[in-house]
């Protein structure tokens, strides 16, 4: 019986069913007993098992093989007595796989479960799953280390997984690799640029999304809008098969979402492919499309973004890659934009600024400078300035641009603002109680307009006048002519107590806007601040500047008189920002205008300097 087709002993196969005693050749109990009858009723089923199966010996020889392994083999039952069963089920294409089974063999391991990929005589190929495990009691009648194989024919199931993985990984409206995939298949090509010697190392990313394109799906259906993502996935799959001519690989086309789609190059060979390729992405997909009847047209915006593979992470290609097509859209959309370092780090820097900015005011960051307002009639400081700067632990002292902006986008402009003017109107009071012998300053604070809409405004500014003792009309507020035009309702309501209470109203950077003095003349306002962009086109006295001179605008110069004029005639008075010669602080008297502020008197300085300015002509006022 040993080493043919009728099988093991009982107890190898009994440990797929009830656990039986062994039968042996050496322990048989005689040619009649009960156990004679079982034991051929045993290698009857083994013969007769559906499951391939077979005894191999410690030397890995076949001894035993049923039917059913001859028929997944393709090969005569006789025939496989004998063979070495590992070259068989291919065990020995992996390292790996070769060492576990020769540990079985040896009796160091219980089992092996392994999947391999046989090819069948006729030439198709099956999917099987091996197990191999010692066989119980098989060394009375194999010798010792004899081992049950099995062999399993899983093929049907792996198709179903494959197809159903398919269904998983693609997009069922392109019929697209998804997003899952998408990132599985980056995920790939970042490990292997990073560690393989013979790539290029480095990795490319086509992230666009199309312009305009929820337009289509709300104005002809969300029917059409599905066949035009067809279209153009089809267009991006041709131009992606073009493009990888000649080369190891065509570009991984994707579709991430909605209308955002991806195209991924692997083994880059650096930022001209990858902006080539947006190049003809941008005319493919400009091209009309022709539709149920309709001719469509759209654009699309791309980030590229082209790196090292080493050091890259899918989430930091991805994030770059969505930032860039951010500033596609920006920039004006159906475009392609360049992943810049440079412009990230600000980006980046922008919302560190951004999520400190309210815990700022509380440690206590911000300090005020000012800066003088000068009579041009006189020369004497009339006023100051009060201008915000930020101490930041890691950005060292920021101006105003860098961070007002932000604080107008979230909210903390209304507590920032608040501190700004306490510690304005503070210092004013102080100023005029250390100097009872001059006409006492008065303090210009920047309102933005989000104060007045998010905030009670004039309830604020009542209870700091009473706080500090600071008379109200030593107090002015400047908001941008942007802010002022068109108020109606609770902001004109708030300008008009603040003026009723005495307290001055000034617009800020005049001239920059639609600029509407008749409108003016119905609003709580008495000061004008002309923008500096007029006072730099004044005409410079002879020699004064050299070459700058040729860039003056005399026009500038006309505007500025007949605005100061018309101010006048209306009650307001005037003041020219960015005077910076005394040209120009000449001719503004000249023509009326009533204070200046520029770098000619002082630059924004430390409040314990503004002491020494009090004291002396304009002339010595520098600083």
């Amino acid at each position: 019986m040993n080493g043919t087709s009728q099988g093991p002993t009982a107890t190898a196969v009994a440990a797929h069913g009830r656990a039986r005693p062994a039968v042996t050749e050496r322990h048989q109990p005689g040619p009649t007993g009960p156990l004679v009858q079982y034991t051929a009723d045993y290698h009857a089923a083994f013969a007769a098992a559906p499951l391939a199966l077979a005894v191999v010996d410690r030397e890995g020889l076949v001894v035993s093989a049923n039917d059913a392994l001859a028929e997944l083999l393709g090969a005569d039952p006789a025939d496989l007595t004998g063979r070495v069963a590992a070259d068989l089920v291919d065990l020995t294409s992996d390292t790996r796989t070769w060492h576990a089974y020769r540990e079985v063999l040896r009796g160091r391991q219980a089992k092996l479960r392994c999947t391999r990929r046989l090819k069948h005589p006729d030439g198709h190929s099956l999917w099987t799953q091996i197990t191999a495990s010692p066989l119980p009691g098989g060394s009375e009648r194999y010798g010792a280390g004899a081992v049950l194989l099995a062999a399993a024919d899983i093929s049907a199931r792996r198709d179903l997984q494959a197809r159903l993985r398919h269904l998983q990984m693609h997009d069922p409206v392109t019929r697209l690799p998804n997003r899952a995939l998408f990132f599985e298949r980056l995920a790939t090509a970042l490990e292997a640029g990073a560690y393989d010697d013979t790539s290029t190392g480095r990795i490319g990313v086509c992230y666009l999304d199309l312009d305009g394109f929820k337009a289509v799906n709300d104005t002809l259906g969300h029917r059409v809008g599905d066949r035009l993502l067809a279209a153009v996935a089809e267009r991006l799959t041709a131009l992606a098969d073009e493009a990888g001519y000649g080369r190891a690989s065509a570009p991984l086309v994707a579709r991430l979402g909605g209308d955002e789609f991806a195209l991924l190059v692997e083994d880059s060979m650096g930022t001209d492919q990858l902006t080539e390729l947006a190049e003809t992405t941008l005319r493919a997909l400009q091209e009309p499309f022709d539709l149920a009847g309709q001719r469509l047209s759209l654009s699309a915006s791309i980030g590229v973004v082209e790196r090292r593979a080493a050091g890259t992470t899918t989430t930091g290609l991805m994030q770059a890659a969505d930032t860039t097509l951010y500033w596609a859209k920006a920039d004006g959309k159906a475009r392609w934009t360049l992943f810049d370092p440079e412009r990230n780090a600000h980006r980046m820097t922008r919302q560190a600024l951004a999520s400190s900015l309210r815990p700022a005011v509380e440690r206590d960051e911000f300090v005020l400078d000012y800066q003088p307002l000068v009579g041009l009639d006189g020369g004497g400081v009339r006023g100051v300035e009060a201008l915000v700067r930020w101490q930041h632990p890691q950005f060292g002292l920021l101006t105003p641009n860098r961070f007002i902006g932000l604080a107008e986008e979230d909210g903390s402009i209304v507590q920032l603002g608040r501190w700004v003017l306490r510690t304005a109107c503070r210092q004013a009071r102080r100023w005029q109680l250390e100097h009872p012998d001059r006409e006492p300053l008065f303090v210009s604070v920047n309102v933005a307009v989000r104060q007045v809409w998010d905030s009670d405004l004039v309830a604020d500014v009542a209870e700091i006048l009473a706080e500090t003792g600071l008379p109200p009309r030593l107090l002015q507020l400047e908001l941008t002519e942007s802010a002022v035009m068109g108020s109606a309702g609770r902001p004109l309501q708030a300008l008009q107590a603040l003026s009723d209470m005495g307290v001055r109203i000034a617009i800020d950077d005049f001239g920059t806007g639609y600029s509407n003095l008749a409108y003016l003349s119905r609003l709580p306002v008495s000061v004008l601040k002309l923008d500096g962009s007029f006072v730099r086109g004044f005409q410079y006295d002879e020699g004064e500047y050299g070459e700058a001179a040729a860039h003056i605008n005399p026009a500038d110069e006309v505007i500025v008189e007949a605005l100061v004029q018309l101010a006048h005639r209306l009650g307001l008075t005037v003041t020219a920002e960015c005077v910076e010669t005394s040209g120009q602080a000449e001719r503004l008297r000249r023509i009326g205008c009533d204070t200046g502020q520029g770098w000619l008197y002082s630059r924004p300085v430390a409040a314990d300097r503004i002491s020494v300015l009090l004291d002396g002509p304009h002339e010595d006022e520098g600083a």
